[in-house]
């Protein structure tokens, strides 16, 4: 029973996770953007009160984080279906693990679990789903529905994109080689998660009078932890799947507190106490199309080449972005005018050639897991700078004044038949770039700041 429920468990946020990177719209986000803020590395970051009870969680229940709330560790499940046999922990491996457990600050961008998970479903996942969207919007269209509307699919960044493939290869490879192998020798999320399960109150323990050691349970643990000879377990790589408890024949092996391992009459109280703890994540949901057509495209518009690029409103400043951002591509997914996309890197930056940041809309703040986009309001963001225009007088077309008559702060005015901007009053919106009919580049754009103010 108690395996089903974790499998129940994990399943349910191995979709509602999936979901987010995929969905477009932002409306999955309303009752399900909690579930990327309770994932341990975004939740210290942001400085949540999760990260509190994770740490709670795994030293009461053991590694219930990994096999349960952790996408890329049930992405590992997935595929590895085979069989595995103990195998002892190798001191290069153990020390490997250490290495890039105390790395991790410097790694935490490619190394962070549910980043990398996001990735890959926003990278690889993703263009398919859309494919899919845009076949239904076809066919709806024919209809005279309107339920679907078909969306633009293009690369957003071909590094992250490498990333993800390398990523998808590299984990997927090794699960199914090894199972869990990923978890207990390259992430050092699970690292430091089996430092903590190595004093948890409940774990799995073998009943050495019971056990004959058969080697059912250790022929069925993904995290190759059973040694069946010696009726021991290594906790320290353990993910408490309790497929080992369903397959010993014997009965031998219980989840339980040191003194409650040999007593059955025990076993319905550990699990109401495995399920009142992980419902306890679940208690807290934290809640939280338009588009321009502008005028007919002649030919696709450059980037500018931008002294200082552009961070999201909320992100208030580089310094502090760079620090919490993990790349994990969930506000690049939310953002309904595809205004962010990695540059030189996984973390996102604004660009305006296929839209601009409409001043009502705070997707990216309100989906950020880290904190490194603060959840902002409608009304803060009309008055946070995130950039400033500058006017290109020599690609200017005479009489056009479309940036003059879009823009939403009237930042943008024309004076004796020049434009002058008061850029203490512009934004950084992009309405200005993104309209300008001038191609390849703006008669007008923006140009980032290192700090967010207000106006």
């Amino acid at each position: 029973m108690i395996r089903k429920i974790r499998i129940a468990a994990a399943t349910f946020f191995m979709i509602a996770i999936t979901l987010l990177f995929l969905d477009f719209t932002g409306s999955v986000h309303a009752y399900l953007g909690w579930c990327a803020k309770v994932q341990l590395v975004p939740a210290i970051l942001a400085m949540s009160i999760f990260s509190i009870s994770i740490i709670l969680l795994t030293l009461l229940l053991g590694r219930i984080y990994c096999s349960v709330l952790c996408p890329l560790g049930i992405f590992q499940d997935i595929f590895s279906r085979k069989k595995f046999a103990y195998r002892p922990s190798r001191k290069k491996l153990v020390i490997l693990r250490y290495v890039l457990l105390a790395a991790f600050p410097l790694l935490i961008t490619l190394l962070e679990p549910y980043s990398s998970y996001g990735r890959i479903a926003s990278q690889l996942l993703g263009p398919i789903y859309l494919c899919a969207n845009n076949l239904l919007a076809y066919f709806a269209e024919r209809m005279d529905s309107y339920a679907f509307y078909s969306v633009d699919i293009w690369m957003k960044g071909t590094g992250v994109l490498s990333i993800a493939i390398v990523t998808f290869l590299a984990v997927g490879i090794s699960a199914w080689k090894t199972g869990r192998g990923y978890c207990n020798t390259v992430c050092p999320v699970g690292a430091f998660l089996g430092l903590l399960a190595k004093f948890s109150v409940i774990k799995m323990r073998i009943d050495k009078d019971k056990c004959t050691s058969c080697g059912m349970c250790a022929k069925g643990c993904k995290a190759a932890c059973i040694d069946s000879s010696k009726k021991e377990i290594d906790y320290l790589r353990c993910v408490d799947c309790f497929t080992c408890m369903a397959n010993c024949p014997k009965g031998a092996i219980k989840y339980a507190t040191a003194k409650s391992a040999d007593k059955p009459t025990e076993e319905g109280l550990v699990r109401r106490n495995l399920f009142i703890g992980t419902a306890s994540l679940l208690v807290s949901k934290v809640a939280a199309h338009e588009f321009d057509g502008g005028l007919a495209k002649l030919e696709d518009k450059q980037k500018p080449q931008r002294a200082k690029p552009i961070i999201p409103p909320g992100a208030d400043n580089f310094r502090s972005f760079h620090d919490r951002c993990t790349g994990c591509q969930l506000c690049t997914t939310v953002c309904a005018n595809q205004l962010l996309s990695p540059l030189k890197s996984t973390k996102p930056t604004i660009s305006f050639e296929r839209g601009y940041c409409r001043p009502e809309c705070v997707k990216c703040s309100q989906s950020c897991p880290t904190g490194a986009i603060r959840p902002i309001t409608v009304a803060e963001k009309s008055s946070i700078q995130i950039g400033y225009a500058i006017w290109k007088p020599e690609l200017c077309v005479a009489d056009c004044d479309l940036c003059v008559r879009k823009c939403p702060t009237n930042a943008v005015q024309k004076v004796e038949g020049k434009i002058v901007i008061a850029q203490e009053r512009c934004i950084g919106c992009g309405a200005c770039e993104h309209l300008c009919p001038v191609r390849p580049q703006s008669a007008i754009y923006v140009e980032g700041v290192e700090t967010h103010r207000t106006v």
